[in-house]
């Protein structure tokens, strides 16, 4: 489940990028679930596989990173009121 997470936090960051360009703001709204999505693989992954959490952990930074910013991005460009 964290290499899960963490693969879906890679797509989320990259998703995050592309939603910072002009006129494609509206991609946060299809990013933020798919890093929510991401975020839950993470912590399954952290709290159920003791034996390696890095890429559990990793992929629980990406999303978390990509769901503030993304959210934070919308709140300014209009999307969220």
């Amino acid at each position: 489940m964290g290499i899960a997470g963490l693969i879906i936090g890679i797509f989320a960051i990259i998703g995050f990028f592309i939603g910072l360009i002009p006129f494609f703001g509206w991609f946060n709204w299809l990013n933020i679930p798919l890093a929510g999505l991401g975020l839950l693989f993470g912590i399954l992954g952290a709290v159920f596989n003791q034996d390696s959490r890095g890429p559990a952990i990793a992929g629980i930074v990406l999303c978390a990173i990509a769901i503030f910013i993304g959210g934070f991005r919308l709140m300014l460009g209009g999307g969220i009121l």
